[in-house]
């Protein structure tokens, strides 16, 4: 038990010091100083009756306390680990060390995650997001391959508490999906997820192919912000082109007999967005909207990444549409992250949806 002690005060000390350093990451004083201000703020006369802007003072105030209370129960947390160390020393307890032992592995996954919350520095990394996945070359293999990915970016929102609504979903001719949008919401989803835009490559025996030979099946995933400000993005409607056709999922009588669902075009760009699973049209039209507001969003913002690239003197730009991971199942089992050189050989658990190694190593390279 001696031995087991002296591991657990070392670890201490170490998380103790890594959360030191987040909490400076953080800058704990400037979150403080605009709650203060926030909060003045709504004791101003009229501020009730701006129900847009007091939705938002709310939703800020809730998003800045949360940041300080889970720093500081992380701090109690670490008293708490040090009096059961203390108490094992002392009176030869082994419940106390047992306990210390496993608050201490708490411990320390909490306090990476809270560091990875640090490594967030974009401006839309706290927003809710949208992701788009599409079949690639390969007919029912490649849309297999979208629907395993869906699966796994699903598990992963249950995994960190997100919510996903799904908006688009257009079925596999055989098997698996062709394409499908999906909204996930949650704190700092974005910022999480912004890792996964680009093509995902899978290298597997398909359960397709009679003879069982290897293929080689790829789906790209859009990734964009949702907007809180629909005036960050201004859309000129004479420039979208609405298309409207009968809902092909399931979704009730009303659904399937009329043009209830909604395609935009976007002319200059030539993004197109779509939307089937709301009630009526109108709430699909307003979705789409939101879809493409956050669309392009999504392509000034990877201009804006380019643009730096270039400045930076980069020798090698990771492009929109490159293969970014790969997923192996034969001969041997491995995911890899091309651009950070993550790897994994547990591709159960990461198609579980356990990314954060990839999305952790990503936004240390960024």
């Amino acid at each position: 038990m001696i031995v087991i002690l002296e591991q657990c005060k070392d670890g201490l000390k170490e998380q103790r010091e890594i959360l030191k350093e987040t909490g400076e990451g953080m800058h704990l004083d400037l979150v403080e100083k605009e709650l203060t201000e926030l909060k003045e703020e709504m004791s101003f006369p009229g501020f009730w009756d701006d129900l847009k802007r007091s939705t938002e003072v709310n939703r800020r105030i809730a998003q800045l306390q949360g940041k300080i209370d889970h720093y500081n129960d992380l701090q109690t947390m670490c008293d708490d680990i040090e009096a059961l160390i203390e108490l094992a020393d002392e009176l030869g307890d082994q419940e106390s060390c047992d306990e210390a032992v496993r608050m201490l592995s708490e411990l320390e996954a909490k306090v990476s995650e809270l560091s990875i919350e640090t490594l967030m520095q974009g401006d839309y990394d706290d927003a809710d997001v949208i992701l788009s996945l599409h079949a690639g070359a390969g007919g029912t293999e490649a849309q297999d391959w979208t629907q395993m990915l869906y699966r796994m970016y699903t598990r992963y929102a249950e995994r960190k508490g997100f919510k996903v609504k799904l908006l688009d979903f257009l079925d596999g001719d055989e098997a698996g999906i062709k394409s499908v949008s999906f909204e996930v919401s949650g704190e700092n989803a974005y910022g999480y997820l912004r890792s996964e835009r680009g093509v995902h490559r899978l290298v597997r025996i398909s359960p397709f192919d009679s003879n069982a030979r290897r293929h080689t099946s790829f789906s790209s995933v859009d990734v964009a912000p949702v907007l809180e400000n629909e005036g960050d993005i201004t859309i000129d409607m004479e420039e979208v082109r609405v298309d409207t056709y009968r809902s092909s999922g399931a979704g009730g009588q009303h659904v399937n007999m009329t043009d209830s669902a909604v395609r935009m075009t976007h002319m200059p760009t030539g993004i197109v967005v779509s939307c089937q699973n709301e009630r009526s049209q109108i709430q699909n039209r307003e979705t789409c909207l939101k879809m493409l507001r956050a669309r392009l969003l999504e392509v000034r913002e990877r201009e804006r990444e380019e643009q730096m690239a270039d400045i930076k003197g980069e020798m090698k730009k990771i492009e929109w549409g490159s293969q970014i991971r790969s997923y192996v199942f034969q001969p041997y089992t491995m995911v890899k992250d091309h651009r950070t050189g993550e790897e994994s050989g547990n591709i159960d658990d990461v198609m579980d949806g356990n990314l954060d190694s990839f999305i952790l190593s990503y936004l240390k390279m960024q």
